[in-house]
This record gives C-alpha cells, structure tokens and sequence, in this order.
C-alpha cells in the first residue's frame, strides 16, 4: 500500500435532539488519536458531524478513514463507511468505539477493520503494518476479515497509559472556533459496577490517572476559560482530586469548570472547599433513581438519604447540580416517575436528565434483558435514553416512554424558568427555557413514535392474556 499521508477522523452526529444539543463539544478519543498520528507525520483533519457538516470530496482524498461511534452514532457512522466503500473502494476504513468494541462484527459488515477497547496503542500499529505491507495478525485488539471470516486478534493486554498520551490538538477539528467548551480527561475506569454502565467493562475497574503537572498544562493551554473533566467519575478517588485542585489553586488557574461526580464527594468537605475556590460551577451526577430498590438492582451503592444529603450540601457550597435519573428498571412503577419529578423540585435541582434505561451491549442489563426476550428493537439510532427499547416488567412501553416525556416538561415548564429568571438565577432560567424549548420540539416530531409505541404495547398487552 502507499504512504499514508492524509488521515481523515471522523464523529457522527447525534440521531435526535437533546439537552446538551448546545454545547459543542468533540469527544476526546479521536482528537487525542489525531494527535498522536500527526506527530507521527501524518495530516490528520477531524470531521465532528454535530460541529462540521462532512464535506465527501474531502474524505474521498484520503489515504485512510477512521470513524469513531457509540451506540446511537453507530448506525450513522455505518452509513458513512459504505459512502466512503462505495465511492472508493480501496480507501481502508477503521471503526473504533464501545460499540464496535463489543459488536465487531456488525462493524465489519460496513469497514476493513475494527478496532477494540482503547485505540491509541492500536491504531498508530495498524497503520504502520499497512504501509510496510505487513500482516495484521499479530495486532493486539484489532478484528478484521480474510476472505468472509471475520478474524479477532486477542485483546491489547495492558490498558493505556494516560501519562503517554499528548495534549489533544483541537486544531485539528473542523471549525473548532464553534467548541463552547473545552474538555480534559483526568483519568480513564471506574472503580464501580452499575449495571447498566459500559464504562467498566470498556476500560475496566482499574482507575488511571493522568499526570497531575500534565493536566496542569492542558489547562493552562485552554483558552475557552471553560473546562469539562470528561472522567467518569472526577472525584473517585479524593486525594487524587484534591491534589490536582490544590495545583490548580497553586498556578491561579481558576476556570469555570463542570465534571461527573458521585454523591459521595459531598462526605469530603475539603474536597467541596477545593472545588468552590477552583471555581467548579456544576457537577453532574447519576441519581439514577430515588426507588431503594432500584438503586440496589443498578449497583449504585448509594441510598435515597445520601442523594438528598448531597444535593443539599452542595448547594450550600454554591455548586450548582445536574442531576440524571433512569427510569425503567423493573422495580419502577409509573407513581416512582411522578414522585421522582416532585423529588427534583424540592431539592431544587438546577438541571436534570430524566432517561429511560438504556440497555448497552456489553453490560448486565443488556444480558439480562436480551436473554429474557424484552428487547424489541436493535434499531441502535434510538438507545440514546430518549426512547424505549425494551419492554418494562411494571408498566408498558408507551407508559414508560409518555410519563418520561410528561417528567421531562414538568420540570422544565416556562412557568419554573420565569421564577429561575425573576430570582435571578441566569443559568438555571436559560437552561430550564432551554430544556423547555427543546422538548417541545421533540414531542412534536415524535408524535408518530408515542402513536406506534401505544399500538405496540396494546399488542403486547393481548399477547400476554392469551
């Protein structure tokens, strides 16, 4: 093959609105990726559908396409693999991601080769083997086909180390100047197991940092003035935490940052001071649920008091609170919705995300309810937590679906965004107007799924009384 020169990466869109539809943000795999590769000597030109409209003459003058989805990207990255196949057959394509990861072989069906787990290792390796002519069998985590027999190489046997990563160049993103936000991973793992969650077994328990002075300098390089730590869970381990927070303090860096938490971090109250003088302006948290038994089905190890207790002491440490909740597990009943909607009004959430539980490949729940029969639909485009794709065990499909909806505009009613605006609260009044515009929107151009989603549990509902 000839020297690869020109690398184009690319992110699909988002299928459907969304309440984060405002912040344009790239995930950071494929600019960490691209970095590598253009130290490397490669030009590396990334393409973030939600940011960049793909331009094809473009992507049809390159040497080599890698293409990074989850699992309601997927089907929109498959289609731009078979354009880019279709076009011009003899340009490889590589698919990487959760997805990918674990359902290689769907990906196959659509690229030359799969990339599986962490990428940054593999994809520098597979790239030199194709321009020395060289075989691919000995690529650890790389799945490909010879002849109609797809082929998978064992897993990469060590996780990547973060301190061996450069600081991503956002350059390389198609019209960055559009990113509101800049985000910086900290770390990679969870050291918990929901079960609903592919992080863990994406990138294991094992919890990495990245070089504290590392991180220090990307901040330093950032020019937005606003962070997002992309860490699953920023404040895993404390004392890690508040190292960093203490050098950020130490070089005055104080950006206006946001970044996922658990509810313990409110238990560790030199965190929380750390957090307020760094100038951490939201936490998001997964809730997940205010149903005991829920939260004991989902692993959270987590309680109802404990949930209360830390949306009420962050507050009182002025940082502000996005909570996300998951409705659908099968102790879930249509009464848990509505108490879970008058629960977030009480303690006064800033902004929340009412999902409804979406079954991953490679997780427990997906196991668990494929095995039972209960998923009706793989139709990837909609496990984006706005819609429902398997059947609950205490109300129906179209229940879960229009009370998630009816939870959502409660919530964000025009009414609860004016009292936010006339407090004073700009933050929480334009992101409520936001959330209230936004579902509007959806409703209506989903009518028809509410309409389909109402037949379809009649039928369900027939089925089982015969």
């Amino acid at each position: 093959m000839k020297n690869i020169k020109k690398i184009i990466l690319i992110e699909p869109k988002s299928p459907d609105r969304h309440i984060f539809g405002q912040a344009c943000m790239p995930r950071l795999g494929l600019p960490i990726l691209g970095t590598i590769l253009k130290e490397k000597g490669h030009e590396v030109r990334i393409y973030c559908q939600d940011i960049k409209k793909i331009n094809y003459s473009d992507v049809f003058s390159a040497d080599l396409v890698g293409i990074s989805t989850t699992t309601s990207t997927a089907p929109e990255g498959y289609l731009i693999a078979d354009k880019i196949k279709a076009h011009h057959s003899k340009i490889p394509v590589v698919i990487g991601g959760a997805h990918a990861t674990f359902l290689p072989e769907e990906a196959l069906s659509h690229c030359d080769y799969v990339i599986r787990g962490e990428g940054e290792y593999v994809f520098p390796e597979l790239i030199e083997a194709l321009e020395n002519h060289c075989t691919v069998r000995n690529i650890k985590g790389l799945s490909y086909t010879e002849g109609t027999v797809p082929v998978h190489n064992p897993g990469y046997p060590k996780p990547v180390s973060l301190d061996h990563l450069p600081i991503p160049d956002f350059s390389l993103v198609l019209e960055r100047e559009k990113m509101t936000v800049t985000p910086i991973s900290t770390s990679r793992g969870c050291p918990f197991h929901c079960s609903f969650c592919s992080v863990t077994p994406m990138f294991g328990k094992k919890y990495r940092f990245r070089n504290t002075d590392l991180v220090i300098e990307e901040i330093k390089r950032d020019k937005k003035k606003r962070i997002f730590f992309y860490d699953d869970n920023f404040t895993a381990n404390k004392t890690r935490s508040k190292v960093l927070l203490e050098k950020m303090l130490e070089n005055n860096l104080r950006p206006e940052w946001m970044a996922q938490a658990r509810v313990d971090v409110a238990k560790d109250k030199d965190l929380l001071k750390l957090m307020q003088k760094t100038n951490c302006f939201i936490v998001q948290i997964g809730f997940e649920s205010i149903n005991p038994l829920t939260l004991k089905s989902y692993n959270k190890g987590q309680t109802v008091e404990e949930i209360e207790e830390s949306i009420m002491i962050l507050h009182q440490y002025k940082i502000k609170i996005h909570g996300m909740f998951m409705f659908g597990s099968d102790d879930d009943e249509i009464e848990t919705l509505k108490q879970t909607v008058k629960f977030a009004k009480r303690l006064k959430l800033d902004t929340i995300q009412f999902l409804t539980l979406v079954p991953f490949c490679g997780t427990k729940v997906y196991s668990d309810l494929d095995a039972a029969g209960r998923i009706f639909t793989k139709n990837w485009v909609l496990y984006d937590g706005h819609h429902v794709v398997f059947e609950p065990k205490k109300m129906s499909p179209f229940e879960l679906q229009i009370e998630t909806f009816k939870a959502m505009k409660k919530f964000y009613s025009l009414w609860r965004c004016l009292k936010s605006f006339w407090k004073g609260k700009s933050f929480t009044a334009m992101a409520r107007y936001w959330g209230n515009r936004t579902l509007k929107k959806w409703g209506k151009d989903h009518k028809p799924l509410f309409d389909q989603l109402k037949l379809f549990s009649r039928k369900l509902k027939i089925n089982r009384k015969v």
